[in-house]
């Protein structure tokens, strides 16, 4: 018998604090982009404002840096603050809260580590790392001169016990280096990451996933994209579970693929439902256009009940 667990939730938004977050199959909804409030003038003006004011804006680095020279430095027509904090990037050994920068047409985000970083840290980012070839990068400011790595679309670096990771559109490592520069002089004075940023519809699945997980997360980051869909982290020293949703058309077509995994184990979930018993990560789709993932991290192979009660208490929460 399969069971369809399918309940509407109105979610509300939830300003992450800090500055990283699932993928989505077709480009996301952008939140309202607004430029960064200025100074209100000494005299009152007779039409009122939509853009507010500077004191609910929350102090992130994107708020700090100079916009001018990221539109200089990237070439873009437009950069303008989104006031919407993203989800957390969930990964290991790090992972990053985020803020981003609207770019017309593209985003600049950058992400500051959940957890303290050493060089250790950093080296097993870089080992981490899969994709364009990294190469070393230097990252200078005034009184700074931070140990790092990246490429033509990114740059990470370790600094004052964090590490910090500027990414967007493809340009060149140089002009990543220069936008992490601004970054290094923007960050001082800015608040700690919080170690637990929850909402009440993750609480659910909570005792799930402390089984999954082999113990209590030391960080929770809870969240929501921006198509308004759940998204829920707990994060330990070793590892991160997370639980997530795409919004695609291609969904029936993207579960074909998993189904063909000679390590899917199908579960009576949604309208179809699998874990891979060699990664834990577990897929299922509701309706044509929306897949519910559950990912723990490092990928290994878990006890496919472990993961089939998470999602038990955890789909309802996606509508």
């Amino acid at each position: 018998m399969r069971i369809r667990l399918v309940v509407p939730l109105a979610v509300a938004a939830v300003l992450l604090s800090g500055c990283g977050g699932p993928g989505q199959e077709t480009a996301p909804s952008v939140p309202p982009l607004v430029s960064v409030p200025t100074m209100p003038s000494q005299t009152p003006s007779e039409t009122p404002s939509s853009t507010p004011p500077a004191s609910k804006v929350a102090d992130t680095v994107c708020v700090r840096m100079d916009q001018g020279l990221v539109q200089a430095t990237l070439g873009v027509p437009s950069v303008q603050i989104r006031l919407k904090a993203p989800p957390a990037d969930f990964g290991v050994p790090v992972t990053y809260d985020g803020c981003e920068l609207g770019l017309g047409g593209s985003v600049l985000r950058v992400g500051t580590s959940v957890q303290s970083a050493t060089k250790a840290t950093l080296a097993a980012v870089q080992k981490a790392y899969k994709g364009e070839p990294a190469k070393p990068a230097v990252v200078g400011a005034p009184g700074v001169t931070a140990p790092g790595f990246g490429a033509s679309s990114f740059v990470v670096f370790l600094l004052d016990g964090q590490l910090y990771k500027v990414s967007g559109p493809k340009a060149t490592l140089a002009k990543y280096i220069a936008l992490a520069e601004e970054v290094a002089r923007q960050v001082d004075g800015l608040p700690a990451p919080e170690p637990l940023i929850t909402r009440p519809e993750c609480d659910r699945g909570s005792a799930a996933a402390v089984k999954v997980m082999g113990g209590p997360p030391m960080f929770r980051r809870d969240g929501q994209t921006a198509n308004g869909d759940l998204v829920c982290g707990w994060i330990a020293a070793d590892g991160v579970l997370s639980t997530s949703a795409r919004r695609t058309p291609k969904a029936a077509e993207l579960m074909t693929a998993i189904r063909k995994t000679p390590t899917a184990q199908a579960l009576p979930l949604g309208d179809e439902g699998y874990v891979d018993t060699a990664t834990g990560r577990t897929t299922i789709r509701i309706g044509d256009g929306q897949l519910i993932d559950f990912v723990p991290l490092p990928a290994r192979a878990i006890n496919p009940d472990t993961m089939t009660q998470l999602a038990l208490a955890m789909l309802s929460q996606y509508r």
